[in-house]
């Protein structure tokens, strides 16, 4: 045996009392020991520690993180204003084209259908080059739906166009601006969360007189120009949400990249060198290895996992029916009251004061979402803001005259405000923010499906029906069974994990005697025996190698 083997062997077999070993003679035992026999395990070439690259940091709740916020106020304003404030051209656009309602509710439902229907690819584009790059290539896609609309000459058409392309960059828009804030804030994150979404009513409340301004001056292809001019702001928001880690962690050194290479060439000469039969073992391991790293990949960015988690299930379940009727209300409003002869900026600024009222209930609900008395329940606190929102929708058809539409307005912008500043607040605290990003790509597309048929069916009764009524009442009936479904289930989901946490405190408890008198009964073991005189004759051969290696290394 080397010097430098023994000198490994025995400082392996001291622990901690052997002797210092130099890192070459180290190095050099371990390239022996990996050209030994086919099928040994080697010992990897050592490599220098990675003390220097520094740990990565954990969420900031403040700093950059505050700008961060205010990129994600105008990337998610947009993905959410944008399909409700282009309803303002519905009317006009129905004319020209002698389209009905329902077809024409088809552009708002296509183009939410693909907001959340793509929030799986906008997740696997998130993790694989971050947000900052996502959200402006969806800006720039948002940008040239939009001014391709503007050319359009027929219904489907502006499908295509409005529907899906502009449909994509939203969604490229929404769920980076949405994971960003959640990197960034912890402690703070339902104010943060608050503050984000409370973008949706401010450019709502922009939106509505804007296009209702726009139109009378240019038409509606003409707005669709200056729209989409404006949907550029999204790249600028973008550039904006700087990767939280870029400057956390510092760079490796090269000498570990130097060391990774001498590894793989060592690597690589051992499994030329080798053509025993346990290789042919190995190969077959290895393409198993290889089909289970694919599975890992697809699972990295998409957690098909989660479809076990009680609590996801529940909010996926509770979330699909309600979004059949959460977009049609606001969609045909500033319609229901053009068709009740209120005149068109009227009917424009039932949109502005539910703007508005949002705007002031989503920083709220975050606040009282973050307090200690709601945050531990805030399952049943969102359950509530749906049903209260079905309410509503259930009494919009007592209300006749404008003065009755402006207090539905209100009340409505309150729910409405309630339920969006708590929507992926609630999907966070029950799968974490590790999970939060495939949790949200795995909702966004069971949801498109019913976000899809939630207009086109409201817009089909008002065909049917000749009133919008049944449209109002269908959607605060499925809301509010999807309220009371989430509130039961809930209730259950707690009940469940306090009997779940309760048995494994008791387990624990139950372990923790068993193991303490093992414990104890070896630590008499050790006592007794190291003090043996049978052990002496072992212990002075001990002593006699270590002088033998220290002489060895002086030498």
């Amino acid at each position: 045996m080397c010097k430098g083997g023994l000198v490994c062997w025995l400082s392996m077999g001291w622990g901690s009392g052997g002797c210092p070993v130099p890192s070459s003679t180290a190095q050099s035992c371990s390239c022996r020991a990996s050209q030994g026999a086919p099928g040994a395990r080697s010992r990897p070439v050592a490599m220098p520690p990675h003390s220097d690259a520094g740990p990565v940091a954990g969420p900031p709740d403040g700093g950059w993180g505050w700008v961060v916020v205010f990129g994600a106020f105008i990337s998610i304003g947009f993905a959410y204003a944008f399909p409700k404030g282009i309803a303002i051209f519905y009317k006009e656009i129905q004319d020209f084209f002698g389209t009905s309602y329902s077809e024409i509710a088809w552009v708002s439902s296509i183009m939410l259908a693909t907001t959340y229907g793509a929030g799986p690819i906008s997740s696997i584009l998130v993790n694989r080059y971050g947000s900052r790059p996502v959200v402006i290539l969806g800006g720039l896609l948002c940008g040239i739906g939009m001014v391709s609309a503007a050319f359009c000459t027929s219904i489907v058409q502006l499908y295509i166009c409005v529907g899906f392309i502009t449909g994509l960059g939203l969604a490229l828009n929404l769920q980076p601006s949405v994971i960003i804030v959640g990197r960034y804030f912890l402690k703070r994150r339902p104010i943060a969360n608050g503050l984000a979404m409370t973008g949706s009513p401010v450019m709502l409340c922009t939106l509505a007189p804007l296009n209702q301004f726009l139109f009378d001056n240019y038409g509606w292809r003409g707005s669709f120009l200056i729209l989409g001019a404006i949907l550029l702001h999204c790249c600028v928001a973008g550039a904006l949400f700087r990767p939280i880690s870029a400057d956390k962690v510092s760079v490796k050194p090269q000498s570990i990249e130097e060391g990774k290479e001498t590894l793989k060439e060592e690597v690589t000469k051992d499994a030329i060198e080798m053509n025993s039969p346990t290789n042919i073992r190995m190969e077959t391991k290895t393409e198993e290895e290889e089909e289970r790293d694919c599975c890992e990949k697809i699972n990295k960015y998409l957690d098909f996992s989660l479809f076990k988690h009680r609590g996801f299930l529940i909010y996926l379940i509770g979330n699909v029916l309600m979004f059949l009727g959460f977009f049609a209300p606001i969609v045909f409003l500033a319609p229901y009251a053009k068709h009740i002869g209120i005149d068109e900026y009227s009917a424009a600024f039932l949109l502005s004061i539910l703007a508005i009222v949002d705007m002031v209930a989503r920083p709220t609900t975050g606040i009282i979402a973050n307090s200690k008395w709601v945050r531990p329940r805030i399952q049943y606190f969102f359950s509530f803001s749906i049903a209260f929102n079905g309410t509503c929708h259930l009494l919009c058809p007592l209300a006749s005259g404008y003065t009755g539409l402006i207090i539905y307005s209100v009340f409505f912008g309150l729910a409405f405000g309630m339920v969006c500043a708590m929507l992926f607040e609630t999907l966070m605290d029950l799968v974490g923010a590790s999970r939060f990003t495939s949790a949200v790509g795995l909702v966004t597309i069971a949801e498109c499906c019913t976000i899809l048929l939630g207009p086109p069916i409201g817009g089909t009764l008002i065909d049917t029906f000749g009133d919008y009524k049944y449209m109002f009442i269908k959607c605060g009936a499925v809301m509010v069974l999807a309220g009371t479904f989430l509130f039961i289930m809930n209730y259950y989901n707690y009940r469940m994990l306090a009997k779940e946490e309760k048995k494994r405190k008791e387990k624990e408890e139950g372990t923790k005697p068993v193991r303490t008198e093992n414990e104890g009964r070896n630590n008499w073991n050790k006592e007794h025996v190291q003090e043996g005189p049978e052990l002496e004759p072992l212990r002075e051969e001990q002593e006699g190698l270590k002088k033998e290696v220290n002489g060895t290394n002086e030498v």
